[in-house]
């Protein structure tokens, strides 16, 4: 007879816990529907964390400080988000050696992107003063929590990666130069 009431104890929790995940569910899928239909408010317009996703990047080889690349971000259309002044989460390969590091000692301001506002992050793709190290030719970036939609560019050209390192997110370009010293 224990063990009767032991498995409808356990039925009535797994009922409890099945209307939860529904009601759970439900309620997700009408707050996904609703924002597909326009009938909400964005989360862009209440000023959400930038993800990759909400951003378009662009990158440019530049020759000062050695030799780096300037990746710049800009919301999209319609767009307005806060992008956390950290480093960029940044890659040449899978390998964990091959991921940037941050250069800087600490956290900057987060950025409001919006319109023409743009943010940029240097990496360098050779920390070291070495022959050392692996050629790559693309380099993965991302706004750090969103690594699974990274963007992938290709480069023009082989670069050999040892120990790469990245700069904050900055509105000035030209504080965002890797500086190795």
């Amino acid at each position: 007879m224990r063990s009767r009431l032991a498995s409808r104890s356990a039925r009535a929790a797994l009922a409890v816990a099945a209307a939860a995940t529904l009601t759970a569910t439900t309620a997700t899928t009408a707050a996904t529907a609703l924002a597909d239909s326009g009938d909400t408010v964005r989360k862009s317009d209440v000023g959400q964390v930038c993800g990759t996703n909400d951003l378009s990047f662009t990158l440019s080889r530049q020759s000062q400080a050695g030799g780096y690349f300037l990746i710049a971000a800009k919301a999209l259309p319609g767009i307005t988000c806060h992008l956390e002044g950290t480093f960029p989460s940044a890659g040449f390969g899978s390998a964990a050696d091959t991921h940037v590091t941050p250069i800087e000692q600490g956290v900057s301001e987060t950025i409001k992107l919006s319109g023409s506002t743009t943010a940029y992050a240097g990496i360098n793709p050779k920390s070291t003063d070495s022959a050392d190290g692996r050629q790559f030719s693309q380099l993965f970036v991302a706004v750090a929590g969103y690594e699974a939609d990274a963007v992938a560019f290709r480069l023009s050209e082989p670069v050999l990666v040892d120990k790469p390192v990245a700069t904050n997110w900055h509105t000035d370009p030209a504080d965002a130069v890797p500086y190795i010293g």
